[in-house]
């Protein structure tokens, strides 16, 4: 489902009206406050396979569920394994290996899978039902980025070109490798960071790709926000497989969503384009945080081993989203 055919989808949603749940349907997961110094956190996320190997797949789907609560600045606790497996085509082995994937790597974010549900599908789907805890007076919105923010991401893009490249036999053993060292990688390590500095606003980059949760983070257009191209970090192997036509049909829904709403330097190479409108699996986290904590936070996050780099800037221009060659 693209970003226009979810917008069309929330219109006939009713509002939330119970002052207990302190988020919106646009938000990254659903908070329900249980007290002044605690609220749940519930999320839920699963995939298709990126990978050709189950467990490896069943990594990086747990990865991608957790994903969401870490980009609230909350801590998982428990999940519940959602599985679609097409049991009379693959044997039962594969699953298991799938499902052993994600128990282990959610037992190392801490998190206990204490359940599930499975239905018999046309092709293998895995995620989790995540719940998790966090401080409402320290939860972090997806909004809120204030002009003179500095845009912090904590993961290089290209995963959903790589991907794709891997499905089509493009991807040489060497990116493969790359990419699932990537994917698989929590973002625990930068939710503890940004939490202990403190952020305006943050969420994670995942199908709709950068721009498109970047646009989220503009809101209603309270923000502006202008994004470096040159600073961008993008792993390595992936512009080559774009310029080669490797490009998952989620960038063209991505961009043509965007075609509209976005500024472009005209210069901007469109492999770029494509890049920034790339749908990322596990993607990192898009942060909003003052020029005044910024060198603080980039410390401290690539002293946990997170390669963070600046790539923009919030600016006053009410939803104006501009993307230039260099800063």
């Amino acid at each position: 489902m693209g970003p226009a055919d979810l917008e069309r989808v929330l219109k006939v949603l009713p509002s939330i009206s119970d002052p207990r749940i302190l988020t919106n349907l646009r938000d990254d997961a659903a908070v329900l406050r249980l007290s002044e110094d605690l609220a749940v956190i519930q999320t839920v996320d699963y995939i298709t396979p990126v990978v050709n190997d189950p467990y490896v797949f069943g990594q990086v789907a747990a990865a991608n569920a957790l994903s969401d609560v870490y980009a609230m600045g909350g801590r998982p606790v428990m999940a519940l394994n959602l599985v679609g497996f097409p049991n009379q085509s693959l044997p039962l082995s594969v699953l298991e290996t799938i499902l052993k994937g994600g128990a282990n790597k959610a037992a190392e974010a801490g998190v206990t899978i204490a359940g599930g549900h499975s239905i018999a599908d046309n092709a293998p789907k895995y995620g989790l039902a995540v719940t998790g805890t966090v401080d409402p007076r320290r939860l972090v919105r997806r909004t809120g980025a204030r002009p003179g923010d500095l845009l912090v991401l904590t993961k290089p893009l290209g995963t959903g070109a790589i991907t794709t490249g891997i499905d089509r036999q493009m991807a040489e053993p060497g990116l493969v490798d790359r990419v699932v060292r990537i994917m698989t990688a929590l973002n625990d390590k930068a939710a503890a960071v940004m939490t202990r500095v403190g952020v305006h606003a943050c969420t994670d980059v995942t199908g709709f790709g950068l721009l498109g949760h970047l646009r989220e983070m503009l809101g209603g257009g309270e923000v502006g926000v202008r994004l470096w191209a040159s600073r961008v970090p993008v792993i390595e192997g992936a512009s080559a497989l774009i310029e080669a036509g490797v490009v998952p049909a989620g960038t063209h829904h991505n961009l043509r969503y965007l075609r509209d709403r976005m500024e472009w330097d005209d210069g901007l190479e469109r492999e770029m384009k494509l890049l920034l409108c790339d749908p990322q699996t596990s993607g990192g986290l898009l942060m909003a945080i003052g020029e005044e904590k910024a060198d603080r936070l980039l410390a401290a996050l690539r002293a946990e081993g997170v390669p963070a780099a600046v790539i923009g800037v919030f600016t006053s221009e009410k939803g104006r989203l501009q993307v230039t060659g260099r800063e």
